[in-house]
């Protein structure tokens, strides 16, 4: 507890006993109603300001609206604010700037009194948490179902007024996060804190927040698009308790599986340094701008051709995630379901898609954008025979734009550097099948694929960066990057050439 600027606790005299009990009165009564008016009185009774700050959310209340940075800054360094009057109250802090004329005594006394409410509050909220906290997570589950008319309906998202209908102003859309960390249940809460979530839509916005199946999913629903609130609480929250999260939407809320599925695709490619990304920006290719657009549109639409939207869906997860045990997790479904479907897709489509090759094909065509509708177009994308995944049509990857790419990504790595990274591709990004077939220890491959990632300036634990490297290691190959021509001296002592 900070009370600076207090030089005493209680007032004096038959007269401040009085006012002491008229204060704590008016503090009750204001406690009844809400947080918000509780801060206002207090703010009232010491002629000043009243802010309750909290460590993620930033000013909960504050009277006046204005002063929410001063209290928030105080909060955060009470020292350079000794006129406030600061106390903690409900897992935040009360931050109380009284009036000139207010003695010292009579505001740490509503202070108190204030911060003390607050924590009546607080336990009677958490009390209650529980069992909204799961009527959320069931919300959440009913969404991924599909039941969406219904849980907007529950939400009063979609009952309308006149006006509203004319503007079409209901929850349609909706932005998914989904987070883990070593101490979930901890950063649940204190979401749940900084979020104040309502099923009463605010705003023209609903926010749910759940913890199914082990992980914190935060699915904000709106009208085709957020304030950033949410997302700035989230960023924090990460920080703060070192998660990882992932990003999706806004999405039409009929898309919501999508965005659960999308935003766990994202959180694999999030770290230490980038805490929360979202799920526009992962697996952003750099090659195929560079591509010619209609030969590479009809192509990439040849050759899924066979597929039905949610076959893409499920190829792209699993492209973007890496592995299937990751896929199925993004997707909700388990691994041994996610294998029978990929071997399933992988005849439908005629190729081996456990070749590294093909994988970064199948990428490049998911990523494609829409052809140009052709009456004349035959469907095999180049015009000399069907368009498979093993081969690109003429003209595609063999232009002089896509050479220079190639070169300034891979050009000047060294013999060994190249033959190691162009293996450890083909393994899939997995170290321990490349080491053996290098014949060198793990930690030796490890430290070369470190050496790599610098070369090259890209992070190799992104699925798309890994499939572009490895066509342009393909398109850059003068000889065959074998691991039998890795440069030896001395058994397993390797030289730089």
């Amino acid at each position: 507890m900070s009370s600076t600027g207090t030089t005493g606790h209680g007032a004096t005299g038959p007269r401040g006993a009085r006012n002491e009990r008229e204060a704590a009165d008016r503090l009750l009564g204001a406690a009844t109603r809400s947080g918000e008016h509780l801060i206002a009185e207090a703010a009232s009774l010491v002629q000043g300001w009243a802010v309750l700050a909290d460590p993620i959310a930033g000013a909960v209340y504050s009277t006046p609206a204005s002063a929410a940075a001063d209290g928030v800054h105080a909060a955060a360094a009470p020292l350079e604010h000794p006129h406030c009057t600061q106390y903690p109250a409900a897992g935040a802090v009360l931050v109380l700037a009284p009036g000139p004329a207010v003695p010292p005594e009579h505001a740490c006394h509503v202070a108190t009194t204030t911060a003390a409410l607050l924590e009546v509050r607080g336990r009677r909220a958490a009390e209650l948490r529980g069992e909204q906290m799961r009527l959320h997570t069931t919300l959440i589950q009913l969404l991924l179902a599909g039941h969406t008319a219904a849980v907007t309906e529950a939400l009063g998202g979609n009952r309308l007024t006149h006006v509203e209908a004319l503007g079409g102003n209901r929850l349609t859309h909706v932005t998914v996060y989904r987070l883990s960390g070593p101490d979930l249940p901890t950063a649940h809460e204190v979401l749940w804190r900084a979020a104040r979530p309502s099923l009463a839509p605010h705003a023209d916005a609903c926010t749910l927040i759940g913890r199914p199946e082990g992980e914190l999913v935060v699915a904000e629903l709106h009208h085709g698009g957020d304030d950033g609130r949410i997302l700035r609480l989230v960023s924090r929250l990460s920080e703060r308790h070192h998660l990882l999260a992932g990003m999706a939407g806004p999405l039409p809320l009929a898309e919501m599986c999508t965005a659960h599925s999308d935003a766990a695709a994202a959180r694999h490619s999030a770290t230490a340094d980038r805490r929360i990304v979202p799920a526009d920006a992962v697996g952003t290719s750099r090659l195929a701008p560079l591509l010619p657009a209609a030969p590479y549109a009809r192509w990439a639409a040849a050759v899924l051709r066979p597929l039905s939207p949610d076959h893409q869906h499920l190829l792209l997860v699993w492209l973007r995630t890496g592995s299937k045990p990751r896929a199925a997790a993004a997707l909700g479904l388990s691994a041994g379901t996610v294998r029978a479907r990929i071997r399933d897709l992988s005849r439908l489509l005629g190729a081996d898609l456990e070749d590294a090759t093909v994988r970064a094909h199948l990428l490049l065509a998911l990523r494609a954008p829409a052809p140009d509708p052709d009456p004349d177009d035959s469907g095999s994308g180049s015009g000399s025979g069907p368009a498979r995944l093993e081969t690109l049509p003429p003209g595609l990857l063999d232009t002089e734009a896509v050479r220079s790419w190639a070169v300034r990504l891979v050009g000047g790595l060294e013999p060994h550097l190249r033959i190691a990274l162009a293996c450890w591709l083909r393994h899939h990004a997995r170290t321990a099948p490349a080491a053996a077939e290098l014949h060198v220890h793990r930690t030796t491959l490890a430290g070369w694929l470190t050496q790599c990632a610098e070369h090259l300036a890209r992070n190799l634990a992104d699925a798309t960066v890994r499939a572009e490297v490895h066509l342009a290691l393909k398109a850059t190959r003068n000889g065959p990057d074998d691991p039998a021509a890795l440069p030896r001296r001395g058994g397993r002592t390797y030289r730089p050439l």
